[in-house]
């Protein structure tokens, strides 16, 4: 476990809270004359807030003359998390209990969130008892279909009880940390899909439904919701935006954009969705949405939107990525490159004049590279022709002897050029090929239509583009 000492708080003020700081009492029979600690979350961390000595009867109090951010906290012992705890608007009351069972035997006094936050802890694990002999059925390979059926709809009975339990706190305590948590939690219903007057139904509508709801019950302007034992704030956006949209740079700006407005009463939020969202496509799995990248520091960061927290040195760093990403995104035209070959020629890339260039960025060092060679090697030798298609290879190791014996034994057919010895300069500065191997696809006027695609795929990914392109031709 991660445990920081926070010396400064400004990150974690919340609206919701009152001024009059913070009161928390313990005691805790059987436990005396050592530290405790009171930690929180946040995101995928946790932290220390503050500490109390335990005296000889077991009491010790956590207080503070500004008030506590709103989440869920814990009580650390040594370095052990002993049992977590809700701190909402009140916030000043007393903990009760023993070392023999932390949680069975608590007593709050003075808060109702704590109460129903343990009420429902000893609630779920008197189901969990009532469960366990079906889950026991359930998994039992000599047990008949009609004994494992009973099972399974006895732990559906069960589980019915605990959403209706749940349900009730959240209807009769809405405000409350522990309803809010529970809320943040419950899956969307999802209603059956109409049927049309001509008797069909529509097979997108639970998607559509899924996809339009999927935020309703879990509030993005809730900071506290930040500090949950889950990093749940960030689970939820990066399954949204990976799971639920077209996999295009114009729908997921979009779709951030409109989860940004739900957020602008709340800083930390706000900020969390934004931060999130641009770790999300820093280094995105599918090919062109590093776009996303870009537009996501141009509109919140460039713009100077995110300088409440954004430290300049990070704006820099994001910046000089941005910067580079942005002059080889999936639709811009490449930068030319001019570089020696092993006769130390200098090759233009423009000069290919192919229907596809294929640019390979590689290391005569790199194991990865060395296996990769080979399959874009046979690629070219069984492709070149059908695609008419050319290879334009560049070394980053400065060893031309290195790059030859390279050439040689890995039997490359094509233009292979050293990437250092260059006339336009560092290729890094126009490529986003920082790693190798590396590879882009240009079409006949030097657009960049693939980065970094699989060379097991390259056929596919090209037939696919010419099928495109005559549907085109022919709309």
């Amino acid at each position: 476990m991660r445990l920081c000492i926070v010396l400064i708080c400004i990150l974690f003020t919340s609206p919701l809270l009152a001024q009059q700081g913070y009161k928390i009492d313990f005691k805790v029979k059987g436990l005396k004359d050592t530290t405790a600690y009171l930690g929180y979350y946040y995101g995928e961390q946790t932290y220390l807030k503050d500490t109390a000595k335990v005296n000889s009867s077991g009491a010790f109090q956590f207080s503070g003359s500004a008030p506590l951010a709103q989440g869920i906290y814990f009580l650390v012992l040594g370095k052990t998390r002993i049992f977590e705890l809700t701190v909402s608007q009140d916030q000043q009351f007393m903990l009760e209990t023993s070392t023999d069972d932390y949680i069975q035997n608590m007593k709050v006094t003075g808060d109702d969130d704590n109460r129903l936050f343990f009420e429902n802890m000893k609630f779920n694990m008197a189901r969990n008892q009532e469960a366990t002999p079906y889950f026991t059925i359930a998994k039992d390979s000599t047990a008949s279909e009609a004994e494992k059926k009973s099972a399974r709809e006895s732990l559906q009975k069960v589980n019915e009880k605990v959403m209706a339990y749940q349900s009730e706190i959240i209807e009769k305590y809405p405000k409350t940390m522990t309803a809010r948590m529970l809320k943040a939690t419950k899956p969307v219903d999802v209603p059956d899909a109409p049927v049309r007057a001509d008797g069909t139904i529509d097979s997108t509508f639970q998607y559509r439904y899924y996809r339009a709801h999927y935020f309703d019950n879990f509030d993005l302007s809730d900071d506290a919701l930040l500090r949950l034992p889950r990093p749940l704030f960030a689970e939820k956006i990066k399954d949204y935006l990976e799971r639920l949209l077209v996999p295009h740079p114009d729908t997921i700006m979009n779709a951030i954009d409109a989860l940004v407005k739900k957020t602008k009463g709340n800083q930390e939020t706000y900020k969390m969705v934004v931060f999130n969202s641009i770790v999300n496509y820093q280094n995105p799995k599918i090919m062109g949405l590093d776009e996303v990248y870009v537009r996501l520091y141009d509109k919140y960061f460039e713009s100077g939107e995110m300088d409440y927290w954004a430290a300049s040195s990070m704006k820099k760093s994001m910046k000089d990525y941005a910067d580079k990403l942005r002059l080889s995104l999936i639709g811009q035209t490449a930068k030319n490159l001019i570089m020696q070959d092993q006769n130390l020629q200098l090759r233009s890339m423009y000069d290919i004049k192919k229907k596809y260039t294929i640019l390979f960025f590689f290391d005569p060092d790199c194991g990865h590279c060395k296996t990769e060679t080979p399959k874009l090697v046979d690629f070219y030798n069984s492709n070149k022709d059908r695609f008419n298609l050319e290879v334009y290879a560049i070394s980053a190791d400065t060893s031309m002897v290195k790059m030859k014996n390279y050439i040689k034994d890995m039997k490359m057919p094509w233009i292979t050029v050293n990437g250092p010895r260059s006339a336009v300069g560092n290729y890094q500065n126009l490529y986003d090929a920082f790693s190798t191997p590396t590879l882009y696809v240009l079409d006949d006027k030097k657009k960049i239509i693939a980065k970094k695609p699989p060379i097991e795929s390259l056929a596919d990914f090209l037939q696919n583009h010419e099928r495109n392109l005559k549907k085109r031709a022919g709309s």
